[in-house]
């Protein structure tokens, strides 16, 4: 699903236009961002946990040349952990 096809179900779900719900939405990315920026956890309950997490340096190899080590240097990156909720919903899915 894009952007803007989650802009496009909401709207219809709500009865609303299109250019009322993206914004809303447009924000809600921009606020869960910056909460991650600054190191901040967002949980959602039973949807699931964006937080930061740190990755240390370590050696890679080039998957062009496995005989070469690569210096991998250590970085934050973002992660999403789902919720039971979700987790089950998906389950579901599946086992039918």
């Amino acid at each position: 699903m894009t952007k803007f096809e989650l802009v496009d179900e909401v709207a219809a779900k709500l009865f609303s236009p299109q250019k009322s719900i993206a914004p809303i939405i447009e924000e809600i990315f921009n606020v869960i961002g910056n909460s991650l920026v600054k190191g901040e956890k967002c949980t959602f309950v039973g949807f699931g946990v964006f937080e930061v997490k740190d990755r240390p340096a370590r050696e890679g190899r080039n998957p062009q040349d496995p005989s070469k080590i690569v210096k991998v240097p250590a970085k934050r990156v973002p992660v999403f952990r789902p919720g039971k909720r979700l987790k089950e919903k998906v389950l579901e899915v599946e086992k039918k």
